[in-house]
């Protein structure tokens, strides 16, 4: 099987996991609790599409791919929060200090990754916008796997109980997020050479956590309440007491 078979059957494949997991959403009732993570399923549809009915060399192929990045960013950025606030549902103060702290992060994290290509950038350009996309894409994907694995972090420092789905969503999301970016940097790195190969990896994750989501996500899987870590009665106590105390602090000093 060739390389360009291949690409085009796991496009396919990822088009048809993403169709079936928003109607399973829709359906089964979880679209309500997951709205942002929803949509993004809706234009992930919509966004596959076009692409299997274009040339990826032509004019036109090249401006759809360019509007739809800067909005696949959102739509990241947004699940992340709509997962965050879900994890800590319980404690506004520190969802609010968080979700400053990603904005803060992922501003930094794209103005390096654009600062570091400015001159490297040459005078001829199939667009002039291109050469910041995929440095932008990089700071983005890599903000948002640091943001998730030091809120991975946090669940296994605190007992925090949480769904069975919430729990699925947070680890396939560091895993798709850690994926991107390591197939950004690869990108950058080796260039032309091994770009298709990478692409292909990447598609690959891809349609693995959309699968994942798909026969994973269940409507029990709201009801079941896990910890990532275990601990004993009166050490869990004490942790959580510390972690309602810090997020009353919050709390009080986002008030004044």
């Amino acid at each position: 099987m060739s390389a360009g078979t291949l690409v085009l059957y796991l496009q396919y494949l990822s088009l048809c996991g993403s169709l079936l997991t928003a109607v399973k959403l829709y359906r089964t009732g979880l679209y309500h609790r997951y709205r942002i993570f929803f949509c993004y399923f809706i234009f992930r549809v919509l966004n596959g599409i076009w692409p299997l009915c274009l040339n990826r060399r032509s004019e036109m192929y090249l401006r759809l791919w360019v509007i739809s990045e800067p909005l696949i960013w959102m739509f990241y950025v947004g699940v992340v929060l709509e997962l965050y606030k879900l994890v800590l549902e319980r404690h506004k103060g520190l969802y609010s200090l968080g979700r400053w702290a990603l904005y803060f992060g992922m501003a930094l994290s794209v103005g390096l990754s654009v600062l570091s290509l400015l001159l490297r950038i040459k005078p001829a350009q199939r667009s002039r916008i291109l050469p910041y996309i995929l440095p932008a894409d990089r700071g983005v994907t890599l903000s948002l796997a640091i943001f998730l694995l030091l809120m991975l972090f946090l669940l296994s420092r605190y007992p925090v109980p949480l769904s069975r789905n919430v729990i699925l969503h947070a680890t396939l999301y560091t895993v798709f997020f850690l994926s991107n970016t390591l197939g950004n940097i690869l990108s950058g790195v080796f260039r032309v050479g091994l770009y298709d190969s990478i692409s292909t990896g990447l598609m690959v994750v891809s349609c693995a956590c959309v699968y994942s989501w798909l026969f994973f996500l269940s409507p029990n899987g709201e009801e079941v309440r896990m910890n990532i870590v275990h601990f004993g009665p009166e050490h869990e106590e004490r942790l959580l007491y510390q972690l309602d105390s810090l997020n009353t602090t919050l709390l009080r000093a986002s008030r004044k």
